[in-house]
Formats: C-alpha cells, structure tokens, sequence
C-alpha cells in the first residue's frame, strides 16, 4: 500500500512538473487558472540583487522636509517590520498615502511631494562577520536615490520616471559602443517598390493633417 502511494505520488507530482515546463515553454494556459503558478517555471524570474526602499517626503514652502509615508500613527507591516509601501514597486499608492498624511497631520504649506527612491546591492545586507569570510573589499554600503516621482500640494502629477534598476539598465546598454554597433547591424531592414502597388494600397502620409493648424503649449516649470 505504501509503495502504491509513493508511486502515485511521485507520478503525479512529475506529470505537474512536466505539464509545468510544457505550459512556460509554450506559452499555452500560463494564466488560466491560480494554480498554474505552482507549475509554471517563473518563481524566480523577479529576483533583482538590488535592495529597494521608497521615500514619500513633503517639501514644505520654507525649504523643510517631512515624512509623509508612512503616517505618524502605527503603520501595517504584511512581512517583517518593513512598512508596506515598500512594496508598491508600480507607485499605485504614493500619492493616496501622501495625501492622507497631510489630510489628517498639522504642518506648514507643501510646495510639493517627492518619491524618492533608494537602491542599495544587497549583499550589503550580509551582517558582518559573514562579510569578512565572504569579501576581502571593507564593507562600506552604497545607495542610489533616485527621483521616482513628484506631486504638487493637492496631488497633481507633475513629474513621472522610470524605476532606477531599468534607467540603469538602459543606460549600460547605450554606454556600450560594440552591443549598440551590433544592434543597429542587426536591425531588419525592408525595401519595397511603391510603382508596383495599385492606388488603393498607398500608404498615406502619417505626419500629414487635414484639420486647423496647431500650436505647442508653452511648457509651465
């Protein structure tokens, strides 16, 4: 009986694996149903080396900053004692979270709110000693801050970045002359004939407009 049940278990759980690396590789049901994600072979496909933390800071008219995320009142920590803004890697709350501290808090009128973000590599976070037994370099942390987004005093929008690890990446790839030369060798390129299409088929002009002229908008800093 116990053989039988190790046998079907090990059937069972290899036909999972199976049907797991057949969907990823396919591309086929990744996402129809929540249990798909225990077989799938994405369960490490966002691990970054690099440690992310998230400043919501409010710039008061006389130049002073204060803390805006999280509140001053006990905060909710879903894992560990890291509050759970940490987590909006998207920017989805920052602005709601800002708002609310200043709703409910006395200060000083805001001249505007910042996201800051900040990087470090997480082999920082290694504590001492095993430092010593895994690097000869001294350990002297390293943080990046980045501007992620900023807000005027009643939440509107003013400027939008990309995350620091992705401007990061693009920039080591433009920095590097030898992969740029290779992409732009490796670029498709497609020539064609426009005499051999009849009249219906041409293209029309994309930059062209048929409505009144525009204007740019001056752009208010």
């Amino acid at each position: 009986m116990k053989r039988w049940l190790s046998g079907t278990f090990i059937t069972l759980y290899l036909s999972a694996l199976a049907w797991g690396i057949v969907a990823h590789s396919m591309k086929f049901g990744v996402n129809a149903h929540p249990m798909m994600y225990y077989v799938v072979w994405d369960m490490f496909c966002g691990w970054s080396p690099y440690e992310t933390r998230f400043h919501v800071v409010g710039e008061g008219v006389s130049g002073k900053y204060y803390e805006l995320g999280p509140g001053p009142w006990p905060h909710f920590s879903p894992y560990g004692d890291l509050p759970r803004h940490h987590y909006d890697a998207y920017g989805s709350t920052f602005r709601k979270m800002a708002l609310n501290t200043l709703k409910h808090t006395d200060h000083e009128d805001m001249r505007r709110i910042l996201v800051v973000q900040e990087c470090w590599h997480k082999k920082y976070n290694l504590p001492q000693a095993l430092w010593d037994l895994r690097f000869d370099e001294p350990r002297e942390p390293y943080s990046y801050f980045w501007l992620f987004s900023s807000y005027s005093d009643n939440g509107e929008l003013l400027t939008q970045n990309v995350d620091f690890l992705n401007y990061a990446t693009a920039q080591s790839i433009t920095d590097n002359p030898r992969l740029m030369s290779d992409a732009r060798r490796g670029r498709p390129f497609f020539a064609f004939n426009p005499t051999l299409r009849d009249s219906a088929s041409v293209l029309q002009d994309p930059t062209s407009w048929a409505g009144p002229s525009l204007s740019a908008k001056p752009y208010a800093n």
